[in-house]
């Protein structure tokens, strides 16, 4: 019965992601089409700042940049043809760092996803923890520490608190770097290397990962103290399970849905966020190069990097799907 009941959830999940998978398609297509429109209508074009920077003022000249790189198109045919070229994996050129989008983006993602991966498993521990804590503590010191830890970290904007972690753990105390991901001319390769990074590698993750582990503290705390209610938890209680077992394996198991959703939500906020955090610190990621091709007007290169946001959130989202009818084997989701 077990084994039959296991089998089904698994066709169930297999029919969830190919229905994932088939919705994604028109999704992405319309995110293509919104951010390829919206482009379009900023002012000014990387053409003019490359341009400008180069001092090329020969008409011809700028007509025949402008016929390589096809803005002499109508703007119709200019998205079909991106369009057709992202079907061939082709994200187009930056001349900005002379180089394909895909080869670009591939130069500073292993940063980004080293710093979100980071950030959000602080924020998922840290935020889980406290509040459990806060709940089982609940109207004593601890849940009311919790509680003013958490209003203080999501209330602070992400770039004052990372310039506070600078100016206090490098500035004054000189126990971490100030930014950067690596010492220049330092570790090198091997064991070193990797703690090098991973020394760099604390003050963004706390200024990126405490924000969120602040939204998922007061979460867990609101979905601990809601489902401690429930009829199943008062049963487990009335079994004589001890209070750590009914908090680890009954509450605690089915209080992480409301954590899961937000989570699979804010992933694309995660990437958005880091591009602060990159600023701030020196990070050498995606947020970097978005916020460098945004000044220099390098389109390909910001449309690529929202087509990979994208991305990042429908598999995020199919991921939490997932998740959720592992938690809670009561949830079918069709």
């Amino acid at each position: 019965m077990a084994v039959a009941a296991a089998s089904s959830r698994q066709r169930a999940a297999l029919r969830l992601l190919r229905r994932r998978l088939i919705q994604a398609v028109p999704l992405m297509l319309g995110v293509v089409v919104i951010n390829f429109c919206l482009i379009q209508l900023a002012p000014g074009s990387f053409l003019d700042l490359m341009t400008a920077e180069n001092q090329v003022s020969d008409p011809a000249t700028v007509e025949l940049l402008r016929k390589t790189y096809g803005l002499d198109d109508p703007v119709w045919l200019q998205l079909v043809k991106y369009i057709w070229a992202l079907l061939q994996f082709d994200f187009g050129f930056s001349y900005r760092q002379n180089m394909p989008v895909i080869q670009a983006i591939s130069v500073h993602l292993p940063a980004t996803l080293l710093l979100m991966t980071s950030s959000i498993a602080l924020a998922l521990a840290v935020g889980v923890a406290a509040g459990v804590v806060a709940s089982v503590k609940v109207r004593t010191v601890w849940d009311t520490l919790v509680s003013v830890a958490a209003m203080f970290f999501f209330a602070a904007p992400s770039f004052w608190l990372g310039i506070m972690l600078i100016v206090l753990f490098a500035v004054k105390l000189g126990w971490l770097p100030v930014g950067g991901m690596a010492t220049i001319g330092g570790a090198g390769g091997g064991i070193a290397g990797v703690l090098d990074i991973l020394h760099h590698l604390i003050l963004p993750t706390l200024a990126l990962g405490l924000f969120y582990a602040a939204i998922y503290a007061r979460v867990m705390r609101s979905s601990m103290l809601e489902v401690a209610q429930l009829d199943f938890v008062r049963t487990a209680r009335a079994k004589g399970l001890s209070r750590n077992r009914v908090t680890v394996s009954h509450v605690l198991r089915n209080a992480l849905l409301p954590v899961v959703t937000i989570l699979g939500v804010q992933m694309g906020t995660v990437l958005a966020g880091s591009v602060v955090i990159e600023s701030v610190f020196s990070w050498p990621g995606i947020g970097s190069l978005l916020f460098d091709s945004v000044s220099s007007r390098n389109y390909p290169v910001v449309l690529g990097i929202m087509v990979l946001g994208s991305l990042v959130v429908i598999g995020a989202n199919i991921a939490v799907d997932l998740v959720y009818m592992w938690l809670d084997p009561r949830i079918e989701i069709r």
